[in-house]
């Protein structure tokens, strides 16, 4: 006889793989014919599911991208573990994690333009500013935050409290330019990613410097002035 457990597990277990297919065959086609062009009753038909189920996991296109960006950052935060458990130099850990990045989000570089104008829109809930993307922001976030934490830079704490969501912007910097990037390979992002990282690394290098610090801490209030 099955016990009521055994078929909470099957009814979990088969929910989850009904969503893993809703979002591996979204996800597929918004590659296959761009972000707009694909409805959600599309997404279900070749899912195999009926409108009202795929609706029931993900309310809206949109949702279905949110379960994206925290696909991506789950991936991404598995990937850079053994980057952050190796070289302790600030320019190798942060050149790894963002090398780290293009791999994870390579099979995504095709469509990634099809709903950047959606994301752009600061009212999106697509938009890596907005309530709805926080979790995957957060994330992110604490991987940067580990990245100082390991790394042989000496910072202010003031600096480094406020450091890890700085770079987290500078990755966003990254993000728009790699969404533009048609190069071979994207070599153009990989050349700004391994020539900008250094430059950051010696710019930080240099608030340590006496005369220096009176501006990093006029820098630091004004970065938390404009967050309240």
């Amino acid at each position: 006889m099955t016990t009521l457990t055994g078929v909470t597990d099957s009814a979990t277990t088969k929910g989850e793989q009904t969503r893993e297919l809703i979002l591996s065959t979204a996800l597929r086609m918004f590659r296959e014919q761009g972000y707009g062009k694909t409805t959600m009753r599309a997404i279900a038909a070749e899912a195999g599911v009926s409108v009202g189920n795929a609706y029931y996991y993900f309310g809206s296109k949109e949702h279905l991208m949110q379960a994206y960006y925290d696909h991506l950052q789950d991936q991404h935060r598995e990937a850079v573990q053994a980057v952050l458990a190796g070289d302790k130099s600030f320019t190798a850990r942060m050149i790894g994690v963002l090398r780290v990045w293009l791999d994870v989000s390579a099979p995504y570089h095709e469509f990634a333009g099809t709903f950047f104008k959606t994301a752009a829109d600061p009212k999106s809930p697509l938009s890596p500013f907005s309530a709805e993307s926080q979790p995957a922001r957060d994330a992110s976030v604490e991987v940067f935050r580990q990245v100082i934490a390991g790394s042989d830079l000496k910072l202010s704490p003031e600096l480094a409290a406020e450091l890890p969501e700085l770079l987290w912007l500078f990755q966003m910097g990254i993000v728009l330019f790699w969404v533009h990037d048609d190069s071979d390979d994207l070599r153009r992002t990989k050349l700004l990613i391994d020539r900008s990282v250094p430059l950051i690394d010696r710019l930080l290098r240099l608030t340590r410097i006496p005369g220096v610090r009176g501006v990093v801490n006029d820098i630091v209030g004004l970065i938390r002035a404009i967050k309240v």
